[in-house]
């Protein structure tokens, strides 16, 4: 049985109040996929579908793609087990909008794999790829950080995708190099882009029907904040296919905003800052 280690004194206190970490601590690796999940949080429920929207509203805040982002980050800090964290953070942070088949794992006091094909083992895998030093690597741990809960080939396959497009992204491969290690190894059609699919696109919370969209919305970027708002134009799942962009945006450009940097960071808990300024000093990489 999992036991909580969680204090949620010491999760509640905003960004500002920070006297040891500051903003310069994480602006190198995962903020950017937290940037993405912060940002399109607000247009899950109502979807905006252009990119011409307001990037910053007192109304957005960290969902559960973050809290497994920074569960996993943590992972690989701490070199803690994966089902065990992902398990305590989930419950740590109850009501951050988890799928009803997470949850119900999350209620279990011994929680197995349940078959998912989700894109939840894809929004929370960015660490992996700026932490493993080669493909190898990349594609071994993101499958253990996926299988155990979304087990399903389909699971794997999209953290694999996403964990393999921020490491060639983070070591300086061109776009056209990762678009096409991403279609030859995991057979995803990369061939539309991200205006001709708008009008159609709904949402779908499955590896297969939100991965490949987050990629091109990386590709037809041309920084970590057109990746962002061109993910949440699509509709759908925006706060997960942005927060998917915004990490491997994040690795290729290697640089976010000052203002989105503050804006994000002011929406955060204390321990998960901590983990990112952590996370930063061990795992940022120069090209």
């Amino acid at each position: 049985m999992f036991n909580l280690f969680c204090n949620f004194e010491t999760f509640k206190y905003p960004v500002h109040s920070f006297k040891n970490i500051t903003m310069k601590n994480i602006t190198k690796t995962i903020i950017g996929a937290i940037a993405g999940d912060v940002i399109g949080s607000i247009y899950e429920s109502r979807n905006d579908k252009t990119t011409d929207f307001p990037l910053y509203s007192v109304n957005c805040h960290f969902t559960d793609d973050t809290v497994l982002t920074i569960a996993v980050a943590d992972c690989i800090l701490n070199e803690k087990d994966f089902a065990q964290t992902i398990w305590e953070y989930g419950n740590a942070y109850p009501h951050s909008g988890y799928g009803k088949m997470f949850k119900n794992w999350l209620a279990s006091d011994n929680p197995q794999p349940y078959n998912s094909y989700g894109n939840g083992s894809a929004m929370r895998v960015s660490p992996v790829g700026f932490a493993c030093q080669n493909m190898e690597e990349v594609l071994k741990v993101a499958a253990q950080s996926a299988e155990v809960t979304h087990n399903h080939p389909e699971g794997i396959k999209g953290a694999q995708a996403i964990a393999a497009a921020v490491f060639l992204a983070r070591t300086g491969q061109p776009k056209q190099a990762i678009r096409d290690f991403i279609t030859e190894k995991f057979a995803y059609d990369l061939n539309f882009t991200m205006d001709s699919i708008r009008p159609s696109y709904k949402f779908d919370a499955t590896c297969q029907g939100s991965v490949p969209q987050a990629i091109v919305a990386f590709l037809e970027s041309h920084d970590i904040e057109s990746a962002i708002r061109l993910a949440i134009s699509i509709g759908g799942d925006s706060d997960t296919i942005a927060c998917m962009a915004g990490g491997i945006a994040m690795a290729y450009y290697k640089e976010i905003p000052r203002d989105l940097l503050g804006f994000v960071s002011s929406t955060l808990p204390y321990r998960f800052v901590r983990i990112l300024s952590r996370f930063d000093m061990k795992c940022a990489h120069e090209k």
